[in-house]
């Protein structure tokens, strides 16, 4: 009786190492990001950080910047979506070791712009009525975010699987994380999100690569174990 309960106490001692704390941790501030932003919008009728942020990119604007921030969008737009994981998972699947990698980046990238319009036919919030675009759709939570979050926080993810020197993994973490931040930034600029729809869409998007990562982990392991 004993030798059971202590091998049960082990095995649940396991399940909880630094990781998985990690995890737990990072998709907790995730979800309660995302409950804060919801209850500001849907709840507090707040609109004060939206306003703020708006004020700033009023500040920057200028014909030059409305450019650059154009660019920077199309970096999570549909039209780019439709192209860049399938072609970066063609690449990928030339070389064995990444095809587990190639397959996850499509699932996830085809699994948040589901979730994504899910969530937006959910809330059902408009859009800004003095968007810099035409854009159709619902706002929140914010696509180019919440899908930016996950494709580009996969990459770091195979990032730092793959790549040999860290010098390489964290300059392509800053730079990732850059274009991210940007992305984000760039649907306030032009006035086709809110900044709660930004923030809630990168909690959802992180929240969702952290779930997606973990169990495609498993699956993985499971099938090398039954298979080789």
């Amino acid at each position: 009786m004993k030798q059971r309960i202590s091998k049960t106490f082990l095995r649940l001692l396991a399940l909880f190492s630094l990781e998985v704390l990690a995890l737990c941790a990072a998709f907790f501030v995730c979800l309660l990001l995302f409950l804060l932003m919801a209850y500001l919008v849907f709840s507090a009728r707040d609109n004060t950080l939206d306003a703020a942020l708006f004020a700033l990119a009023d500040r920057l604007a200028s014909p030059g910047m409305t450019l650059a921030m154009k660019r920077v969008s199309f970096f999570a737009s549909a039209g780019f979506l439709l192209v860049a994981p399938p072609l970066v998972v063609l690449v990928l699947s030339f070389f064995p070791s990444w095809r587990w990698l190639a397959l996850k980046l499509l699932l996830v990238t085809f699994s948040t712009s589901v979730l994504n319009q899910l969530m937006k036919r959910y809330f059902e919030r408009p859009r800004p009525a003095f968007a810099m675009l035409h854009q159709s759709g619902l706002s929140f939570p914010s696509g180019h975010a919440m899908i930016g979050a996950a494709f580009y926080g996969l990459l770091i993810y195979m990032v730092w699987q793959k790549a040999p020197v860290m010098a390489w993994r964290w300059t392509l973490t800053l730079l990732l994380t850059l274009l991210v931040l940007l992305i984000g930034f760039s649907r306030i600029y032009l006035k086709v999100h809110y900044a709660t729809d930004v923030l809630a869409g990168y909690a959802t998007g992180t929240g969702w690569l952290l779930v997606s990562v973990t169990v495609m982990r498993r699956l993985e392991k499971a099938y090398f174990s039954r298979y080789t």
